[in-house]
């Protein structure tokens, strides 16, 4: 069984990373998309629990690589919803682990080097604000999907917080 790939198609690239609009509130350089439609970050939770055992996975086009970006950042956010007890504390420990410094395509720390190019100088801080868009959108989704209603971590997502998707992971070592 192949690795399942996105369905969207990105108008724009920045680097070699669709821009794709998305869903939500979130503040960014991305466009917004019709909020009864599916976006990557809904692609990406849905095809989490299949995708997550692939060792390897070939980039058909740009979306798939912001395809696995969120797929990554979905396992951070996991690891974090492990340790909450409420909704509330999850969105305050993901919202800081969102809008804190993360390292960027080409820099030695980024572990998606090999899948995603570093970006021209112009498109560097437009990707980066578009990633911490990503991330904060995808954690508040996240939140609503391996939580319970009483904010519990729902035990079939939490089994997946040990998985690491093509071996990666998007936080440094200790973490």
């Amino acid at each position: 069984m192949p690795a399942y790939h996105s369905s969207q198609v990105a108008q724009m690239s920045l680097g070699n990373i669709g821009l794709l609009a998305l869903r939500g509130d979130q503040k960014g350089p991305g466009p917004r998309a019709d909020p009864n439609s599916e976006d990557i970050i809904d692609e990406a939770i849905r095809y989490f629990k299949a995708n997550v055992f692939f060792k390897s996975f070939k980039p058909e086009h740009d979306s798939d690589r912001l395809l696995i970006y969120v797929t990554l950042w979905i396992q951070e956010c996991l690891k974090t919803l492990q340790k909450c007890t409420s909704k509330d504390q999850a969105w305050k420990e993901l919202y800081a682990r969102s809008v804190q410094e993360h390292p960027m395509p080409g820099d030695s720390r980024f572990p998606l080097n090999a899948f995603i190019h570093q970006p021209s100088p112009n498109e560097a801080s437009k990707l980066r604000e578009y990633l911490k868009q990503v991330r904060l959108e995808t954690s508040k989704r996240m939140i609503e999907h391996a939580l319970k209603e009483d904010g519990k971590p729902d035990k079939w997502w939490m089994c997946f917080a040990k998985k690491r998707f093509l071996g990666l992971s998007l936080s440094g070592p200790g973490y």
